[in-house]
């Protein structure tokens, strides 16, 4: 028996509609791409050789950081190789008044807003809380807990509106962040106030060891948006023209009161989880190897060699560029910082519980007995 058919069933079931049509706001079938098309589609050259001098950066930031953990100068550090479209896309859709809301494995990101590559690595040291002022660059902490910064961003960017700002949130996230609860109430409280926030998941393809079919269900992560009211939007996370484009457009419409926008960035992780991850034990060399033919870096040099934007002398140029700042980090990283075992307790609290003063008192007269042997 149906619905229709009980008993009193047009008093008890009143006539339901739609709030919203979800077809605008389902994601295409297939990642967004612009770049090995074989199109003419016009590239902004200036913005194609910012793009592509941030990813030759990444790269070699990456690299170096990736050495440093390997002679004991950082303690843990996520490596972004292979993502960095994503990430220096992310940074260069930011205008200056927005806020950068990063995960863990988005340092690259916030050294491409601005932030000093020494003041990124600070936290994966082990020698500060974040290692930099948030409020002075307008990037969140380093968030380690999956997801935890997305209520953060929708919270900024919901206080901006009410105060009449002229602020974005972008908030990055990876794909293994989707399963958590905060990424939930993150985009629900989002949809329905209308806060201007951007969800920027970059699918890597695992959350440490587990790959994405064994998260959800769902035909992409994509996808999700409908549910809570947002559009969602597919693109090549190893495209960085198309990752900047379709951010751009989303940036835009959550600028001008349009609400926010989830956009999954289809890319991959090169590299292990961490240092402390054997990636061999739940991939093979054969599915790295695939992707490495589809690498971000290549991928943007190919297009713009073969559309005359880009000459061996710009990318000689570029490439020792990053290695400049790659022994600049390299120095910087090998001096041993001079550290005050006391900040451990500053910048917890506006003001400190009996609890944090009882640990201060003890933590001082430990140093000061040490001291004095």
């Amino acid at each position: 028996m149906t619905v229709q058919e009980l008993p009193g069933a047009a008093a008890a079931y009143p006539a339901f509609t739609l709030r919203t049509d979800p077809a605008p706001l389902l994601p295409d079938t297939e990642p967004y791409r612009v770049l090995g098309l074989g199109t003419d589609s016009p590239l902004d050259p200036a913005l194609m050789r910012r793009l592509y001098e941030g990813l030759v950066r990444g790269r070699r930031y990456n690299a170096q950081a990736t050495a440093l953990t390997k002679q004991g100068r950082l303690a843990v550090y996520p490596s972004s190789t292979g993502q960095e479209a994503c990430e220096i896309a992310a940074a260069l859709v930011l205008q200056e008044q927005d806020w950068l809301f990063p995960s863990y494995r988005d340092t690259l990101a916030a050294v491409a807003r601005g932030l000093d590559p020494v003041e990124a690595l600070t936290l994966l040291r082990g020698d500060w809380h974040t290692g930099y002022d948030p409020r002075e660059h307008r990037i969140a902490p380093l968030c380690t807990p999956l997801a935890t910064q997305l209520p953060h961003a929708v919270g900024l960017a919901h206080a901006a509106r009410l105060a009449g700002d002229d602020v974005v949130a972008l908030a990055m996230v990876g794909d293994g962040g989707t399963s958590e609860g905060d990424f939930h109430e993150a985009l629900n409280f989002a949809a329905v106030w209308q806060a201007p926030v951007v969800f920027l998941v970059q699918n890597n393809g695992f959350a440490i060891s587990v790959p994405l079919a064994k998260q959800t269900a769902a035909p992409s992560l994509a996808h999700k948006a409908v549910g809570y009211g947002m559009p969602g939007r597919l693109v090549d996370g190893n495209d960085a023209a198309a990752v900047h484009e379709v951010l751009g457009e989303a940036m835009r419409l959550a600028r001008s009161g349009g609400g926010p926008t989830l956009v999954e960035a289809v890319t991959y992780r090169m590299e292990a989880h961490t240092n402390a991850d054997d990636a061999t034990r739940y991939r093979g060399d054969a599915e790295v190897e695939a992707w490495r033919a589809h690498d971000p870096v290549d991928l943007l040099e190919r297009e713009l060699t073969g559309r005359g934007l880009l000459d061996e002398e710009t990318i000689r140029t570029v490439r020792e560029g990053a290695e400049t700042m790659a022994a600049d980090l390299r120095a910087r990283m090998n001096a041993d910082p001079v550290l005050d075992p006391m900040e451990l307790f500053a910048h917890v609290y506006a003001e400190q519980t009996s609890q944090l003063r009882e640990q201060a008192a003890m933590l001082r007269d430990e140093l000061e007995a040490g001291a004095g042997r």
